[in-house]
């Protein structure tokens, strides 16, 4: 499942029709709090986060999420673009980071890359190596 949680109606609807012509299901929610409210019933997947929400920014929903130690994989897509703010979403645990309007094929592959555990474990082995 690919959750995507923005507060724009037009940028959720059009992430949601771009997953659903890659074949990946969404949900869509307008934001933080309403994505916490059904944190309980998660299926495994993905989460496409705007940073800038109304209430909880996106960095506190990582956080929460963190601290909830759900383990579903981060993909930011917002129109800010701050060094600072990259490097906080990396180290709340973000896998990308993509600057609004995103390239649909490169937001595609990386979430076929998160959902993917054997290219992820070949990537961190040749890292190692």
């Amino acid at each position: 499942m690919i959750y995507i949680v923005d507060d724009d109606a037009s940028v959720r609807t059009n992430l949601a029709r771009l997953m659903r012509s890659a074949d990946l299901p969404a949900q869509t929610y307008a934001s933080a709090e309403e994505f916490l409210a059904g944190a309980d019933t998660l299926q495994p997947g993905c989460l496409l986060l705007d940073i800038t929400l109304p209430g909880a920014s996106g960095l506190q929903l990582q956080a929460e999420l963190n601290r909830r130690r759900v383990k579903l994989p981060v993909i930011v897509v917002t129109a800010r673009d701050e060094a600072e703010t990259r490097d906080l979403a990396r180290r709340l645990g973000a896998h990308y980071f993509f600057r609004k309007p995103v390239d649909a094929q490169a937001l595609i592959d990386a979430i076929q890359w998160v959902l993917d555990p054997e290219a992820q474990h070949a990537a961190e082995t040749q890292h190692q190596q």
